[in-house]
């Protein structure tokens, strides 16, 4: 950390440069220290972000509990129109979030502009969702009075977004939050800071009121996230990230009680059966491994192969991966680099770990020279099971394959795992789909694709993945607390 990083690469221009500042109370603040923020396909800093402290932090919740009695009060089509206007500023801004998320990320340009479209799709469902929040009216049990059933904003909000997808977790959580008539702060991932200006900035010029979205960057994540949590007027914690900090998290909320959703680790069996579309299931392996370079919550962790198939998947699962370019995502490459040199040196040992438990290395397990941040695409294979990798998230380019004998054997291990967020099953039968998306112990199952992420999606998982639901038809609820009232009727006309 620094005051102002000197000797800056120069940052490139979009349509919209972001703005490095914080955002309090419906202003860009200045901070006595500043952070760089750096390119990892060159390893150099390119931006000074303001570095947030704790006080900074109790000023952001000091103006979203300001906020939130109006904000809670707005009317929902109103809430809504707000909404519609910052998803059209988005859309004319499309360039700059792309550009920026590939610059601050490392994903390729391919990547951040399939990301931006999803995130202006979820903001487009949530604001259609404002003015649908349902409750009920009913007759009590045994007559007498009537039952009302209402949901309200639950608070002030601390939503915390994680580095791999900077856009689509601010937008998944704040446009639920504000949809439901949260107020919300927003704690960015230091290596991502700008992508979240670009979006705040997009809520500022649609014309949110103070207080209503305020936004921290920090290198001091527990300095600014602790007070907040111990400060009773904060009502609820989004988090997406691993499972030890979200651990930690609910523990410091614990004494106000506050509300929580945790989008915590992955170990994503991918699971090809004897009967499966070979090719299929290798083109969505693919995708489903290498995206964003691995470093994604849902990635397949373990591909788990009937070993009746499971040479032909291997042979032409490697072929492609082989093929895989690796760059600067800001060219055209299929996979970009780690975030950091840290998260980049740790796979060496991770590769040791996995050849040492008995993996045969096909291809990859180094380190590349030169500029940034990259990683060979890699490949272990094991036959048989190996429990190296049950509830172990690799977060990289490294894929390995188990060759397992039959269904059944896949499906223990496939369970056998701390985790339960996503998983994925390849197989031409929809009976013995369906049966093994049901038996399989995660919170989502892709059935022959490995992709699955939809606005309509209730996103989320089980065990130590998370808890709660982002999205889909009852992601809004999660920022709401359900009012029930009883209302005493007099049921003679006269």
């Amino acid at each position: 950390m620094t005051n102002h990083p000197k000797d800056l690469a120069p940052m490139p221009r979009g349509d919209l440069l972001p703005e490095t500042r914080l955002y309090i109370d419906g202003a860009w603040t200045d901070t006595a220290e500043h952070f760089g923020v750096v390119n990892p396909a060159n390893g150099k800093t390119f931006a000074s972000v303001c570095d947030a402290t704790s006080d900074d932090a109790r000023r952001a919740l000091d103006a979203a509990h300001a906020a939130q009695a109006d904000w809670g009060r707005v009317a929902p089509r109103k809430r809504a129109n707000l909404m519609h206007r910052a998803h059209a500023l988005m859309l004319e801004r499309e360039e700059a979030f792309v550009h920026v998320m590939t610059l601050e990320s490392g994903k390729p340009l391919t990547e951040s502009r399939a990301e931006f479209l999803l995130s202006t799709d979820f903001l487009l469902w949530f604001a259609e969702q404002t003015a649908h929040l349902d409750g009920s009216y009913s007759h009590s049990s045994n007559g007498g009075f009537r039952v009302l059933v209402t949901h309200q904003p639950v608070g002030p909000c601390l939503l915390i977004t994680p580095w791999n997808f900077p856009l689509l977790m601010i937008v998944r959580k704040g446009g639920a939050a504000l949809a439901a008539g949260c107020t919300t702060i927003t704690k960015t991932a230091q290596e991502t800071p700008l992508t979240g200006a670009l979006f705040m900035q997009v809520l500022h010029d649609a014309g949110f009121p103070p207080g209503v979205a305020n936004l921290l960057h920090t290198t001091k994540s527990s300095g600014v996230s602790e007070p907040l949590m111990q400060d009773k007027r904060l009502r609820k914690v989004s988090f997406t990230g691993s499972t030890r900090v979200g651990s930690l998290l609910m523990e410091q909320g614990a004494r106000n009680i506050i509300n929580a959703s945790m989008e915590l680790g992955g170990d994503g069996p991918f699971i090809v059966l004897d009967d499966a579309d070979i090719d299929l299931a290798v083109d969505q392996a693919i995708i489903c491994k290498f995206r964003n370079a691995g470093q994604a919550c849902v990635a397949a962790n373990r591909i788990i192969v009937d070993a009746r198939v499971e040479a032909e998947f291997t042979g032409k699962f490697l072929a492609k991966v082989k093929a895989l370019t690796v760059g600067d995502g800001m060219g055209a490459v299929d996979v970009g680099p780690m975030i950091s040199a840290r998260q980049r040196d740790r796979l060496v040992d991770t590769v040791a770990q996995l050849t040492d438990a008995g993996g045969e290395l096909l291809t990859g397990g180094k380190a590349i020279d030169g500029e940034g941040f990259f990683f060979e695409p890699t490949v272990v294979r094991y036959v048989g099971r190996n429990d190296v990798m049950c509830s172990n998230e690799l977060f990289a380019p490294i894929a390995t394959i188990f060759a397992v004998d039959g269904a059944e054997a896949a499906l223990d291990f496939a369970n056998d795992s701390d985790f339960g967020l996503a998983s994925y099953v390849f197989t031409r039968d929809l009976s013995r789909a369906i049966t093994f998306g049901e038996r399989l112990e995660f919170g989502m199952v892709g059935i022959n694709r490995g992709i699955m992420a939809d606005p309509k999606a209730p996103f989320g998982g089980t065990k130590t993945s998370g808890i709660g639901r982002e999205a889909g038809q009852d992601g809004i609820y999660e920022f709401t607390e359900m009012k029930y009232m009883a209302v005493t009727v007099n049921e003679e006309v006269a």
